[in-house]
């Protein structure tokens, strides 16, 4: 996944901050010459966790390669549970995709649990993989851990899926509007009926225009022994 890398001071911060999920940090500011007046930008800064800290597999060769013009919301369709399930899931979740439907890696590229930890999946270059009927050529595709037909969805996971898509309009330059469910596009109840009501709604959208609005989300892979760190603390329960 491409994704700019922040600053050194910028990461200190963030681990300042401690805790999961995302942290919002004032991060540019500018001078306006004919007033003098200074102005500042806020941007939302998120920490993507790496896939060598929840302990992905290398991904296979080949794959199709793509543009992205769209985003999609899935869910697992398998009731997470406690958080600390989390990680694990994701591996389960790539040995199926791969051992039983040959793709080459784990089907979406972003993945949100429950607390809010934002997952380094499949590379947004190379296009996703359904076992449904619709093309996913284009589709920036993040997976909400849970069944959200059984499950509620909370208030941290929502957050950070509208972190997520911010992140990718603004770095794909897309509408928000492209923004649709599984369900949109193929016969099937994902991403689940509590879930898929924060789209209907237009709850989802909302909270995406409202970050790009205030500055966008300045997203950063959290790779190396921290982010190893942060993984065994979730599965801790921590």
């Amino acid at each position: 996944m491409d994704l700019a890398r922040g600053s050194v001071n910028r990461r200190q911060l963030l681990r300042l901050a401690g805790g999961v999920g995302v942290a919002s940090i004032v991060s540019a500011c500018g001078s306006d010459t004919r007033t003098t007046r200074t102005r500042l930008t806020a941007s939302t800064a998120a920490q993507l966790i790496c896939r060598d800290a929840w302990g992905a597999r290398p991904p296979r060769a080949g794959g199709k390669r793509h543009t992205i013009t769209r985003m999609t919301l899935h869910h697992e369709a398998v009731a997470l549970g406690d958080n600390r399930n989390a990680p694990g899931r994701l591996r389960q979740d790539q040995r199926y995709h791969q051992d039983q439907h040959g793709w080459i890696d784990i089907a979406y590229h972003v993945g949100v649990d429950r607390n809010g930890n934002l997952y380094e999946l499949r590379s947004t270059e190379i296009a996703g993989d359904t076992a449904t009927d619709y093309d996913t050529t284009g589709h920036f595709l993040v997976l909400c851990e849970g069944d959200f037909d059984q499950e509620a969805v909370s208030e941290a996971q929502l957050h950070a899926t509208a972190l997520a898509f911010a992140w990718a309009a603004q770095n794909f330059r897309i509408a928000s509007t492209t923004l649709a469910g599984h369900r949109d596009f193929a016969q099937t109840s994902c991403p689940g009926a509590n879930l898929y009501a924060h789209l209907s709604s237009g709850d989802l959208k909302r909270r995406i225009d409202g970050l790009l609005a205030s500055g966008g989300v300045d997203l950063q892979r959290f790779c190396g022994p921290d982010a190893t760190a942060r993984v065994a603390a979730i599965e801790a329960g921590h």
